[in-house]
């Protein structure tokens, strides 16, 4: 599953002529090391070695889970029926740029997602070190750290997006609120 991930994702990169592949690898990579951590929640729940806080939170996330999909009519999809605890505080981080005194962001386009104004990063090193080259050249940078990450619905075929460490703590409202926005972009 994640090699066709792979084959499609580079694809696309050769056919839009991107000469950034470096930052795709990453993104590539990135994406890979979240889906080889997630695990099904029956799986966290029925572990010994599952915190009981850690186990009353999943066990949540599946009620708000079965409330989007049976009251609100949200997709019923692998999404959310796996758990990820990558031990760091976000998923990715973002990178935004302007140029000085100017509300214009800088926009970065991609093949599947189209344009965006800012450009994700699974290392927060890597990020920091792209807003210091967009530094060099003048602008203004801000990064900032992303505790959810969605496929929108494009990755369900491998397992869909799974819940992560970085919200799973959420006070319930939030948490329903993530769970609900997602699975409508889905």
């Amino acid at each position: 599953k994640y090699l066709q991930f792979s084959v499609l994702l580079l694809t696309g990169v050769v056919l839009s002529g991107c000469s950034a592949a470096g930052y795709y690898w990453q993104a590539v990579n990135g994406h890979l090391e979240l889906m080889r951590a997630a695990r099904p929640v029956s799986e966290w729940l029925a572990a010994p070695q599952t915190p009981q806080t850690l186990r009353e939170r999943l066990q949540l996330a599946q009620s708000i889970r079965a409330y989007a999909t049976d009251e609100l009519q949200l997709p019923d999809n692998p999404s959310y029926h796996r758990y990820a605890d990558l031990g760091r505080p976000a998923v990715v981080w973002n990178v935004v740029a302007a140029p000085a005194d100017s509300l214009t962001a800088k926009t970065w386009c991609f093949p599947v997602a189209g344009c965006v104004s800012y450009r994700g990063y699974f290392n927060e090193a890597d990020a920091r070190a792209e807003a210091k080259a967009l530094e060099a050249e003048g602008l203004e940078t801000s990064v900032y750290g992303v505790p959810a990450y969605s496929t929108l619905g494009w990755m369900n075929w491998a397992g869909g997006d799974p819940l992560v460490s970085t919200f799973i703590h959420y006070p319930e409202g939030e948490l329903a609120r993530l769970v609900f926005h997602e699975l409508a972009h889905q």
